[in-house]
């Protein structure tokens, strides 16, 4: 007698399985304990600071500020959290972010008002990823060399659109958003397009066919073309969601500062890639996790304001978060052996 069943639908679903033994099982407790964990290691934390620099860190405005510091960096990892799920990289997010935000806070720019601010940011961010997106579906480049390339350039023009200097927001609306006044019951604006862009892209990834093609590229990209998808065309769309993101998180950045910098979004790539490591994206592509990778990206941020409440060097801090990125990818190595 046999006895057959179809996988889920997505990542997400849930298979009702006999004597608990299926694969599919062991994977979403697999899932679920990597949340968990994740969740410690941000309990713990937050435990740490409240011991450590409790009237400082436990300070609203303290906790504010955190996620605020995250919701730029978060917004590019759901980006990124795409393109690593389907086998990719992208190293070019934090000169997009850079490009996007310099040339939207031109003089010219700010003309046009909060709308031309917004529309610019999401454009070049949009028009970078449709080059990184060109030139690795159809111009057959590696991703690294491709995002590597975009880099240099984005941060090269940068530089050259500013002339190195600072350029000041001079738009009411954007300067409002900044303030105090514009939280909503005490939640930054920030936060709330974060909420707003986890929100989605969970959904996209989890609950779209967009979402499992980009797991079947990442898992098997030949098996995926003979199953008729398009993996061109999808690993294209893939870069400009990424460098969608870019322009959202150069926006929030220029409301964060008030300002455009050539050095904005400075190793953001590193940041991005960490966070959605840590929160279990795999490096190799054919798993992907929105929940985890914003974990990651808080876990990060509160590791940088505790050092920076307790006067630690950023040394150290950049010693700890090497640690955690290698410890996160040798339990990928440990688990992927043992499935």
């Amino acid at each position: 007698m046999t006895q057959s069943f179809s996988p889920p639908r997505s990542a997400g679903d849930k298979v009702p399985t006999a004597g608990g033994s299926s694969p599919w099982r062991s994977l979403a407790a697999r899932a679920d304990l990597r949340i968990l964990s994740l969740l410690g290691v941000l309990a713990a934390l937050v435990l740490i600071g409240g011991l450590t620099k409790p009237e400082e860190f436990l300070d609203t405005r303290n906790l504010q500020l955190v996620l605020t510091q995250a919701s730029v960096i978060g917004v590019v990892t759901v980006g990124m959290t795409f393109v690593i799920t389907s086998g990719g990289i992208d190293l070019s997010v934090g000169a997009i972010v850079a490009l996007a935000s310099v040339w939207a806070t031109t003089v010219a720019t700010q003309e046009y008002g909060f709308a031309g601010i917004l529309f610019t940011a999401v454009i070049v961010g949009v028009g970078c990823g449709l080059v990184n997106g060109l030139l690795i579906a159809y111009g057959g480049m590696v991703p690294f060399i491709a995002t590597l390339a975009m880099l240099a350039s984005a941060r090269g023009l940068a530089l050259q659109i500013t002339g190195g200097s600072t350029q000041i927001v001079t738009v009411d609306g954007i300067l409002r958003l900044g303030g105090r006044e514009s939280y909503v019951l005490g939640i930054p604006p920030l936060v709330l397009v974060l909420a707003v862009v986890v929100v989605l892209g969970w959904l996209i990834l989890n609950r779209t066919t967009f979402g499992r093609r980009t797991v079947a590229v990442g898992g098997n990209a030949e098996a995926a073309r003979l199953a008729g998808i398009d993996v061109r065309r999808q690993r294209l769309y893939l870069y400009l969601l990424s460098g969608l993101c870019c322009g959202i998180a150069a926006f929030l950045l220029i409301i964060l500062s008030g300002s455009g910098q050539n050095t904005n979004g400075n190793l953001y790539e590193l940041d991005a890639i960490a966070a959605a490591i840590i929160g279990g994206t795999l490096l190799s592509g054919g798993r992907g996790t929105i929940t985890g990778s914003v974990l990651g990206v808080l876990i990060f941020t509160t590791i940088t304001n505790l050092f920076a409440l307790n006067n630690l060097q950023s040394d150290v801090q950049q010693i700890a978060k090497g640690a955690i990125i290698v410890a996160a990818v040798l339990v990928q190595r440990r688990t992927a052996s043992t499935t």
